[in-house]
C-alpha cells in the first residue's frame, strides 16, 4: 500500500478496538507510553521511579559484577517481568472465561552467559497455576505464556525454558 513506511506495518497487531483513522494513513500511537525517570545514586546502584504511579524501585549491580547484590539487579528485573507478564496475561485473559489465577506462583532463574559481552543466556521459568482447569483452559494459557509482550520482546538468543503446572 502507498501509505506504507515499510514492510513493519504489515507486521503491527492491533487491537480488537483499534480503528483506522479517517486519512489511507494508520495512526501508530495506539498504545499508552509510560515514561520512568532513573537516577544513578552512586555505589553501582539507581533508583527507578514509575512515572504514572510514582513507586520506586532500586537496582544494585549482581556481586558477581562489582555489585553489593542487596537489591534486584537490571537483569534480575528482566527476569521478573517476564514471569510476572506471564501470569498478568494469563489473568487478564481469564478475567473474561471466568478464571480465577489468585495464588499462582512463579519462581524464575536468570543465567548469565560465559563470554562477552555480559547478557542473560537462559531465563527457566516455572509457573504453578492451582487445578482448577479444564485441558482447554490449560492449553490455552501455555500459548498466552508463550505470546505475552515481554516473551515476545525478548532478545531470540535467550532461551527461555518455560514450565507451567497446575498444582
Amino acid at each position: 500500500a502507498s501509505h506504507c513506511r515499510g514492510e513493519r506495518c504489515h507486521k503491527v497487531k492491533y487491537p480488537s478496538s483499534f480503528v483506522p483513522c479517517h486519512t489511507s494513513h494508520f495512526s501508530f500511537n495506539l498504545w499508552p507510553m509510560v515514561e520512568m525517570n532513573l537516577e544513578y545514586t552512586g555505589d553501582l546502584r539507581a533508583l527507578a521511579t514509575h512515572g504514572p504511579s510514582g513507586t520506586v524501585i532500586q537496582t544494585d549491580a549482581p556481586t558477581d559484577n562489582m555489585g553489593k547484590g542487596e537489591s534486584f539487579s537490571p537483569t534480575d528485573l528482566c527476569g521478573a517481568a517476564l514471569a510476572s507478564c506471564i501470569l498478568t496475561t494469563i489473568s487478564i485473559k481469564g478475567q473474561n472465561k471466568g478464571w480465577d489465577l489468585k495464588g499462582a506462583t512463579a519462581k524464575v532463574q536468570k543465567i548469565m552467559s560465559d563470554d562477552l559481552p555480559r547478557r542473560i543466556s537462559q531465563l527457566n521459568v516455572d509457573i504453578e497455576i492451582p487445578n482448577q482447569f479444564s485441558e482447554d483452559d490449560k492449553q490455552e494459557m501455555r500459548h498466552i505464556a508463550d505470546t505475552c509482550p515481554v516473551n515476545q520482546s525478548l532478545n531470540p538468543d535467550i532461551q527461555v525454558n518455560l514450565k507451567l503446572e497446575w498444582v
